[in-house]
């Protein structure tokens, strides 16, 4: 291009000299004003420094240059100045030397997040095991609380039930008794006998009756009496008798349920139930009260005295109280008055032959 030296050829000023370094500068190109060049530097030649005028574009500002070698005066475009460098990170590495640095202050924010959370968490589970254990204690003491609830309703059930079973139910009592009760046939004479006790040790059963039920059969000589229930007839046997007590013990190898002898003495006004054959009427059931408990009198011994039916045939019937034990004997009814019956304690009889 006119006014723009090509690759290694510089323009000089008028009459100046090309440097001397450069053997292959070309000679300027023909028309171009001022000196040229020789093609070739004479060896020893030394040559005046450049004009320090005005240059022509594209020409070196101060000192000779030589092709190849960088200036230090504008670039060309896409040239680099000599000493300088391009801009960016690679000058130094500042922004690698920050993030070296920013690394560990990064970590130690990251383990400080994760203490903290640790701690959180290790706190929010003792708080937790806290209230676990705050409500298995609470759940102890409602349990123990309903434990005790319970056991007081089981305590009152058991009052409620021992008052329920005091109560006097003439049916329950005559219900358990009956099956135990006979009609006892001695001769032309009947009464009453029923089981009592454990089964001897022979086998069989053990009753007990009135002596005077017996007397006609015992004072002939005989021991045979039978014991009648509907229309089932067993045989029994007079074992021994007390004529005084008016008590007769039998027994018979048929087998059942004896009936439990009162271990407490009777009381004024207790409720009792008589059951026997009165008139020969078997299975008769009559209610009344203990009117009272007669010591011995004439030497006769104790008497119970109550107000409940009876009539001839209910001699050797057993008196029964609430709790379905056997309180006495029915033995007689006082004459020309209404509601006095007699009876043997059955302490006296179990005593007398052993039994119960």
């Amino acid at each position: 291009m006119p006014g723009q030296p090509t690759p290694g050829q510089f323009a000089g000023a008028p009459g100046a000299a090309a440097p001397a370094s450069n053997p292959a500068t070309p000679a300027a190109a023909p028309g171009q004003p001022g000196s040229t060049y020789p093609t070739q530097p004479t060896p020893g030649a030394t040559y005046p420094a450049p004009a320090s005028g005005p240059s022509y574009p594209g020409q070196p500002t101060s000192g000779p240059s030589y092709p190849g070698q960088p200036t230090s005066g504008p670039a060309h475009p896409g040239q680099l100045a000599v000493g300088s460098a391009p801009a960016g990170p690679s000058s130094g590495h500042p922004q690698g030397v920050r993030r070296g640095r920013r690394l560990p202050v990064v970590a130690l924010v990251l383990a400080g997040i994760l203490a903290l959370v640790a701690g959180v968490q290790a706190y929010q589970i003792h708080r937790l095991d806290d209230r676990l254990a705050a409500t298995d204690r609470r759940l102890a003491e409602a349990q123990g609380a309903d434990a005790g609830r319970l056991d007081g309703l089981e305590e009152r059930a058991g009052v409620l039930e021992k008052q329920a079973g005091a109560a006097f139910n003439p049916e329950a009592v005559a219900s358990a008794v009956l099956p135990s009760v006979f009609r006892v046939r001695a001769g032309q004479f009947t009464g009453t006998a029923f089981a009592v006790g454990k089964a001897p040790s022979g086998g069989g059963t053990t009753l007990l009756t009135n002596f005077h039920v017996v007397e006609s059969v015992f004072a002939a000589g005989e021991r045979k009496v039978f014991l009648e229930r509907t229309d089932q007839r067993f045989e029994a046997t007079i074992v021994e008798v007390d004529k005084d007590k008016d008590l007769a013990h039998l027994r018979t190898t048929a087998k059942f349920t004896g009936l439990v002898a009162a271990r407490t003495p009777v009381k004024s006004g207790q409720q009792i139930v008589v059951v026997g054959a009165p008139l020969g009427l078997q299975d008769s059931v009559t209610t009344g009260v203990v009117s009272a408990f007669r010591k011995d009198e004439g030497g006769s011994g104790p008497v119970i005295q109550f107000d409940a039916p009876i009539n001839p045939g209910n001699s050797g019937g057993p008196v029964i109280n609430g709790s379905k034990e056997v309180v006495g004997i029915a033995t007689a009814k006082a004459r020309d008055a209404e509601g006095i019956g007699l009876a043997v304690p059955i302490k006296t009889a179990c005593d007398r032959f052993k039994l119960c």
